[in-house]
């Protein structure tokens, strides 16, 4: 929590000097300023001598906060940490779109390099998510867009989502991302009771009165829906091997 506040006040007393890396890299506790000339930098140094000068009006309320790659929502809601995420990926795509929009290359190394470069890049933190219907089919609908591109189709030519997949070797985001959440609920579940992972995790109480209107999803209730869809036991997810089993995923 500490580390979070002093992220948070970093964040804001640099928030006059942010460009795009590598012109500017926040760390734990370091600035790293860069800029194309020894006048730039100072220019930048000076407008950071300002901001701390305003001393205790430094910090600011924000609705929005970027924390160790995730983007973290005042209502805990994860809209704003899919759409960074949907834009990682197309980041990483536009990167490599040179391999994976060559003709030449084998469809089957294009799936594996999505796979290796991409995906990761769009599934990062899921483990924590309280993921919705509705941010599972955003992230569907832009993996099928990729896939369909470096394969030369698009929706026009009709062609099955199930064909495309088969032909590069990928299985759905949908199934990898559940993959993802169940391992992290094996792993926090066989930590001991007073580990403080397991303390991080959010339940609804039983005799509490909510405001009117549907609850806000939580990680539990999120993995408990997986678990029922799937039809795989707590017991079978605790066991790393058994739900690999389980969900039947069709990759490595």
């Amino acid at each position: 929590m500490f580390l979070i506040a002093f992220a948070l006040v970093m964040d804001e007393v640099t928030g006059d000097i942010q460009c795009d890396i590598s012109w500017c890299m926040l760390f734990a506790d370091d600035v790293v300023l860069v800029d194309e000339s020894k006048a730039g930098v100072n220019r930048k140094l000076e407008l950071w001598r300002r901001t701390l000068d305003l001393g205790g009006q430094v910090v600011a309320q924000k609705d929005i906060f970027r924390y160790l790659g995730s983007m973290l929502q005042k209502d805990g809601d994860i809209d704003e940490d899919v759409r960074h995420r949907i834009s990682a990926g197309w980041l990483k795509w536009r990167q490599a779109s040179g391999v994976l929009c060559d003709k030449r290359v084998p469809q089957k190394l294009k799936g594996k390099f999505y796979m290796t470069a991409i995906r990761p890049a769009m599934l990062y933190g899921v483990e924590c998510w309280p993921t919705k219907r509705r941010h599972v089919q955003k992230l569907s609908v832009v993996e099928m867009r990729m896939l369909r591109w470096f394969c030369g189709h698009t929706r026009r030519d009709r062609v099955w989502n199930e064909v495309i997949r088969e032909r590069v070797g990928v299985a759905s985001i949908e199934e990898k991302l559940t993959q993802h959440q169940l391992r992290w609920f094996g792993d926090v579940q066989r930590r001991p009771s007073e580990a403080p992972v397991r303390s991080g995790v959010l339940k609804r109480g039983d005799k509490i009165k909510r405001d009117r209107g549907r609850p806000k999803l939580t990680w539990d209730e999120s993995v408990k829906r997986d678990l029922k869809d799937w039809d795989i036991s707590e017991e079978v997810a605790l066991d790393r091997s058994a739900w690999r089993l389980a969900i039947n995923v069709t990759e490595s």
